[in-house]
């Protein structure tokens, strides 16, 4: 075997032995196959590159700023902005016609995905950076920081890497309408707002501030408070709205952000 420098604008990406040759449990092989399909790898990504059956010939480490990563025989070669699949098929090229190995199986897998990820912020249950290592919609990546906290809306605000903000209702993403559950991208931002929220005081047995959910009336936030104490009354209501007094209340109605109702007692 004749060593000597070869360059060349590629490497990283999955295992590309034959289905019978397969290194991995298969699941795990599944799960690589999924995102070496659909990944682009970048800066900081850490990936490990192995030939099958050369125990001697594995190297580990993070693309660099620049996008370019060091391997044996090879020195530094281009592995950004390229998919695993492509890049690793380059590197078995490269190293056949470098004279290093013969038809090489090259195994390159990517330990830690870093360059490419969703931001993920606001009233979440765990705000992160969700890294995209394959086609995940809007409801996975949300699935994955823990949903909405309690005290959130009931919608995102999702913002398409360079594209317009969109008021996404979380309930939507389950209707079966891909527009409202979209494929995410790498630098998409979701933002989950607080709610709006009602106050609720007086003859009630839990009053105090509740978010507002889509066609709450009336009658629904005195339940959400837990009814009306025994002295309580739904015909002594006081709304008070945008600074103004409401004495009569329909329970039928709508609640609006911001409404204070307070529960009056009854005529003995």
């Amino acid at each position: 075997m004749r060593l000597r420098q070869f360059g060349i604008g590629g490497l990283v990406g999955l295992f590309l032995a034959t289905a019978g040759g397969a290194a991995f449990s298969q699941n795990a092989a599944n799960s690589a196959t999924t995102a070496s399909q659909t990944y682009v790898l970048g800066p900081a990504d850490v990936i490990e590159v192995s030939v099958l059956g050369r125990t001697d010939y594995t190297t580990k480490g993070r693309i660099e700023a620049d996008g370019t990563f060091r391997v044996p025989f090879l020195g530094s070669i281009v592995a950004a902005n390229k998919s695993p699949t492509k890049l690793a098929d380059e590197l078995a090229k490269a190293l056949d016609a470098g004279g290093y190995f013969n038809h090489p199986v090259v195994n390159v897998a990517v330990q830690s995905f870093a360059s490419r990820y969703v931001t993920v912020l606001g009233a979440v249950t765990h705000p992160d950076l969700v890294p995209v290592d394959r086609a995940y919609r809007l409801s996975e990546i949300m699935a994955k920081v823990g949903g909405a906290r309690e005290g959130g809306a009931d919608y995102v605000i999702y913002t398409p890497n360079g594209g317009t903000p969109r008021h996404i209702g979380v309930m939507d993403m389950g209707a079966g309408d891909p527009k409202d559950d979209p494929y995410v991208a790498a630098g998409d931002k979701v933002y989950v707002p607080e709610a709006d929220l009602f106050y609720i005081s007086g003859q009630v047995r839990s009053g105090g501030a509740f978010p507002i959910k889509p066609n709450l009336t009336f009658r629904m936030a005195i339940a959400r408070a837990g009814g009306l104490t025994e002295s309580g009354s739904d015909k002594a209501l006081t709304l008070t709205r945008g600074g103004k007094k409401i004495r009569h209340v329909n329970l039928d109605d709508i609640v609006q952000p911001g409404d204070n109702l307070l529960i009056g007692e009854r005529l003995f």
